[in-house]
């Protein structure tokens, strides 16, 4: 580890800790803007494109398949999980952020030689798709291998400040650099964010030393793949509170995110009667409840992790029930701010949750399973997208938060024991 890191460690226990304490770390402070940059380039890349296929298509159910195409990736998570623990979550990481660049570098000569369409943008959503489903858990596996322990929570609550922040500036930026210059000028800037992240990331330091790290390398790539992503499995498996958090994960894929997520485009354009600077605000309501979420999990010194994650899910569905009822900009947005509160809430936990209770060797693999899980994303948008043609956006989001909370109290109930009792090792301060 780094040598400033030995100093951190010897924090009296009864000193509460800086919210800003984890840039003291040098791998910290390099990883932190990386995270942003590349989060702010999604963010741009999803309303900028989201916008493009409604308008170019008309059509509800082609949006949900292009929203779907960006999670493809995720069944094959665990695999990125193996190789990050193979090769070392850092090279991984830049390796993905060098393919965003040239995946959006094609974009853009498109864009501005006027040969951008529909099939392009579906193809490329699709090879992006592959990719970028893994990066949020590459980057947690990243931050708990450099970091130590008692600044988890802190440290992981910084990086997801990281998203926050991005779909605000990222939902505004990319919103008016679109409505005002174009495609093609705002993939420039898109470009050029994934590039400097993906340099930021190549200056994070592996935490162990060379000779160590070589020969752990060695003695993992004798194993077989297969087998590590088995071992993965079955290892986030036999653990009932990593269980139980990959369910809630996978519940809040299916059931929550469609309504925030891809469908955010189809209720401005077409309930709020809006554009494409309505729809910035919208996104950027969500985040900035989202922001304050991991603001306020970073200043708490200690927090029962898996009953604040209980209560969060819960609000979280609560506001989603509301807000599928909302009919102005205005209310949707204070809606959107609560719902991005619970949200944060509920993922940083889940999140420490997963990386307490991993091993240092089974993280990327514990990450890349819990990033398969976002597969119920895809599968919630295209549901989503065939009931809004039936029934209405105000009846599908009804249904999915009344559906999620029926399911989700069946979580808690299941798994009382391993959530909600005080002294239950995922409630540990």
């Amino acid at each position: 580890m780094e040598r400033d890191e030995p100093r951190h460690r010897v924090l009296s226990a009864s000193a509460r800790p800086s919210a800003l304490a984890p840039f003291r770390i040098r791998n910290y402070r390099f990883q932190w803007p990386a995270d942003l940059l590349t989060s702010w380039a999604f963010e741009m890349e999803t309303l900028i494109l989201g916008w493009y296929v409604l308008v170019e298509t008309g059509s509800v159910l082609l949006l949900t398949v292009f929203a779907s195409l960006g999670y493809v990736g995720t069944l094959v998570a665990p695999v990125f999980g193996v190789i990050g623990d193979r090769i070392g979550h850092r090279d991984l990481l830049a390796m993905m952020r060098a393919a965003y660049a040239t995946l959006a570098a094609t974009l853009m000569i498109l864009a501005l030689t006027g040969h951008l369409t529909p099939p392009c943008v579906f193809l490329i959503a699709a090879l992006m798709g592959i990719v970028r489903p893994s990066d949020l858990g590459v980057r947690g596996a990243l931050v708990a291998t450099i970091m130590p322990h008692e600044q988890l929570i802190g440290a992981i609550s910084l990086s997801r400040t990281t998203m926050d922040t991005a779909r605000i500036a990222g939902a505004l930026s990319g919103a008016g650099l679109f409505a005002s210059l174009g495609i093609g000028p705002a993939y420039v800037a898109i470009v050029c964010l994934y590039a400097v992240a993906t340099v930021l990331t190549l200056c994070v330091v592996a935490p162990h030393g060379r000779a160590k790290a070589h020969e752990a390398v060695e003695a993992v790539l004798r194993r077989s793949p297969l087998r590590d992503l088995k071992e993965g499995i079955s290892y986030v498996w036999t653990s009932p509170r990593m269980r139980a958090a990959i369910w809630i994960a996978f519940l809040a894929n299916l059931t929550a995110y469609p309504l925030t997520n891809g469908l955010l485009p189809y209720a401005a354009r077409e309930i709020y009667l809006t554009n494409q600077s309505g729809l910035g605000y919208l996104s950027a309501s969500f985040a900035v409840g989202s922001l304050a979420g991991s603001i306020a999990l970073s200043l708490v010194g200690s927090v029962r992790v898996a009953r604040l994650m209980i209560g969060a899910t819960i609000v979280w569905y609560a506001t989603l029930l509301v807000f599928a009822q909302m009919q102005t900009v205005p209310s949707a947005m204070a809606c959107l701010m609560l719902a991005g509160f619970s949200q944060s809430l509920c993922m940083i936990s889940l999140a420490v949750i997963l990386m307490r209770a991993a091993s240092e060797q089974f993280r990327g693999r514990v990450m890349g399973v819990r990033m398969m899980v976002i597969y119920g994303l895809p599968l919630g948008l295209l549901a989503a997208g065939g009931l809004i043609d039936l029934v209405g956006f105000a009846a599908m989001g009804t249904l999915y938060a009344v559906a999620g909370l029926a399911m989700m109290l069946v979580i808690i109930l299941h798994w009382r024991a391993d959530l909600w009792h005080a002294h239950a090792p995922a409630n540990a301060r």
